[in-house]
């Protein structure tokens, strides 16, 4: 699979987990759902790993710590604002790491950003708000826990920062061994944080918890195999796309009216997904 449609079936993959995470219906606290995603990711990944004869524990095994603990923080951060924030709020928020990342690659790997890439952030961006109903993100703007959005814009710093390192990984380390570390840490790390507040899941939630898992384990090995392959900014740019996808899910499975402004950021959105998809001529290869 050419590795931009890697970063749109990644941003399918997401969304599926998403739809998973609510259909749990907040009941579950952020770091069981995180823990709950790890351990079916940790066994998905080892079968993944030893079918394929692949050495689990990589070349540069610090930084794949490291890259396990940011995206273990980016999870908890993103869970938490959901959970105190208005959901077109967080919504918007969380998808500030497009940009951030494609500022963090040009500043930590040295990857210039084209004009194309520039112009599929900013429709993308515009999609963004237009989904996420602009009209009453401003009404609540003033009335935001100041709190609350620290947190979800820590979450998309670490989730850039998450998606920079991959980018700087691939240039050693096999993408399943990439994935195999984020569940690897996120395990000691969220342990300890659901052992302070236990919610036993019933039977429902618990098949909703093993879906996270495993949309979690197609939606990062797409993910780490398209990040490795394009730079940082396109490939981020490209998961804009989620967000049509989460739209299509909350029509039809929670019932979730579309208007206008709706199906006027999802065009956006596309239209940001295809611009990133086109190919450049040689001559204007220069500004990938």
């Amino acid at each position: 699979m050419a590795p931009r449609l890697q970063m749109v079936a990644s941003a399918l993959a997401f969304s599926l987990m998403g739809l998973c995470v609510k259909q749990v219906g907040g009941r579950i606290p952020a770091a069981e759902v995180v823990l709950a995603r790890a351990i079916v990711s940790v066994a998905l990944s080892w079968w993944l790993l030893q079918r394929a004869g692949v050495d689990p524990w990589g070349q540069r095994r610090g930084l794949l710590i490291v890259r396990g603990a940011i995206g273990t923080a980016a999870l908890l951060c993103v869970y938490a604002a959901l959970a105190q924030l208005p959901m077109a709020s967080a919504t918007v928020l969380q998808y500030l790491y497009p940009t951030i990342t494609a500022l963090l690659a040009w500043l930590m790997l040295g990857e210039r950003i084209g004009k194309r890439v520039l112009l599929a952030i900013a429709l993308g961006w515009t999609g963004v708000v237009l989904v996420a109903q602009p009209a009453g993100l401003l009404q609540g703007a003033a009335a935001l826990p100041p709190l609350a959005v620290l947190i979800a814009l820590a979450g998309a710093l670490f989730t850039s920062l998450a998606y920079v390192s991959v980018r700087s990984l691939g240039n050693s380390e096999h993408p399943l061994v990439i994935v195999f570390y984020f569940p690897l840490v996120a395990l000691p790390l969220t342990l300890p944080l659901v052992a302070l507040d236990p919610v036993l899941p019933t039977p429902s939630e618990l098949l909703w918890l093993i879906g996270v898992g495993v949309f979690t384990q197609v939606g990062q090995v797409y993910l780490t195999r398209g990040l490795t392959a394009l730079p940082a900014a396109q490939a981020t740019a490209i998961s804009y796309v989620q967000v049509a996808f989460a739209g299509l899910w909350g029509w039809l499975v929670f019932g979730e009216s579309i208007d206008g402004w709706t199906v006027a950021g999802a065009v956006l959105v596309l239209v940001a997904m295809l611009v990133s998809l086109r190919r450049s001529p040689p001559s204007a290869a220069r500004d990938r």
